[in-house]
């Protein structure tokens, strides 16, 4: 089981489809194997949470710093403008969590008002959602494959190429909706 934990610690995507494939064939049922990842996701709580306070009370008096702070927020409003609703409501802040990363997804509850408990929360049920899609389509994947390895490749290069195709398609998508716009005009 340790070994199962310590790869969904990797800071890098590559530990949840090898921590999954790893997990079963050491006959941990998923409910274990989520639970792991859960245990994860409290530690990188406890270890990221002092770091984040330091910084927000620093922010203020390191000029960059306080220029990530306003970028943050900035990001925080363009992301809650996508999924459309009105502000950092924690949907929007559990898919900013879900679509980058936990800490970013606390970073983002800590900007919009959460605390400890409620913005951990947020970011933890982002990334179990995020561990649920890619523990899912790891296992089927491999059912296809029956190889650990070109199975975690397919998900790794999964997970860098289809947010490059969806940025691609929402851009195409748009110029395509504004080209029909003004011609209709």
């Amino acid at each position: 089981m340790l070994s199962v934990l310590l790869l969904f610690l990797l800071p890098i995507g590559g530990g949840i489809p090898a921590g999954v494939l790893l997990a079963r064939t050491q006959g941990l049922a998923w409910p274990e194997t989520a639970g792991l990842y859960l245990v994860s996701d409290v530690l990188l709580a406890l270890a990221f949470e002092p770091i984040l306070r330091l910084l927000v009370l620093v922010a203020g008096k390191i000029p960059f710093l306080d220029r990530l702070r306003v970028a943050l927020k900035a990001a925080m409003a363009r992301t809650a403008a996508q999924v459309s609703t009105p502000g950092a409501g924690p949907l929007t802040l559990v898919l900013i969590a879900f679509g980058v990363d936990p800490m970013t997804g606390r970073a983002s509850a800590l900007a919009a008002g959460h605390g400890f408990l409620a913005g951990w929360a947020i970011a933890i049920a982002g990334d179990l959602l995020y561990y649920a899609v890619i523990a899912v389509v790891t296992l089927r994947l491999n059912a296809y494959f029956r190889n650990p390895e070109a199975t975690v490749l397919v998900v790794l290069s999964a997970m860098v190429v289809v947010p490059v195709l969806v940025r691609r398609l929402r851009g195409a998508g748009s110029s395509l909706g504004a080209a029909s716009r003004r011609g209709g005009d």
